[in-house]
């Protein structure tokens, strides 16, 4: 019984430092996005993007993040309906989880699927790569909750060609586990 009772306490004692983390362990968002495709195109879009967070410790994590957008653009009296989704994930580098304003910076690769459809002719897709540079900042609601606000910078590149002047803006809520 001693024995099982000085067990229960070592366990209580070394489990005190992982209690008294100031960080989230996790963190998972989602809001809406903003999309601005330029080189020419120049198409303003809307939708909603989401994102998984895993913090090794108060600086460092690794973020897997999911994005749609979608508009109807007006070519010669007919309506194009557009959607680009994409799935992407790298490191991402928080500058202070303890205050209430916690900025962090960002560097996503993965990959993009863009689809389009014209009524009554049909429609046609294709996949493509995409890295998103960009940060933002996440204000503490609670210890559970924030909002964050977010700007990427995004390149696609789909069938060989290049995308290079896009870019995303978030907004929505974090939820702090």
């Amino acid at each position: 019984m001693k024995v099982l009772l000085s067990l229960i306490v070592v366990v209580d004692l070394l489990s005190i430092p992982v209690m008294a983390a100031d960080y989230p362990k996790a963190e998972a968002f989602a809001g809406y996005q903003f999309l601005h495709v330029g080189n020419g195109a120049d198409v303003n879009a809307n939708g909603w993007d989401a994102s998984l967070t895993g913090n090794f410790n108060k600086y460092f994590g690794v973020t897997g993040d999911f994005s749609g957008s979608y508009k109807t653009i007006n070519i010669g009296g007919s309506n194009v309906d557009a959607k680009i989704y994409s799935y992407s994930g790298g490191p991402v580098l928080n500058l202070n989880h303890e205050g209430t304003v916690n900025p962090f910076v960002h560097a996503l690769f993965g990959g993009a699927h863009l689809g389009a459809s014209l009524s009554g002719a049909g429609s046609g897709s294709t996949n493509g790569f995409t890295m998103m540079y960009g940060g933002g900042a996440d204000v503490k609601m609670s210890k559970l909750l924030a909002l964050r606000g977010q700007v990427d910078w995004v390149y696609y590149r789909f069938s060989g060609v290049g995308e290079s002047k896009n870019v995303r803006m978030a907004v929505g809520v974090v939820f702090r586990f």
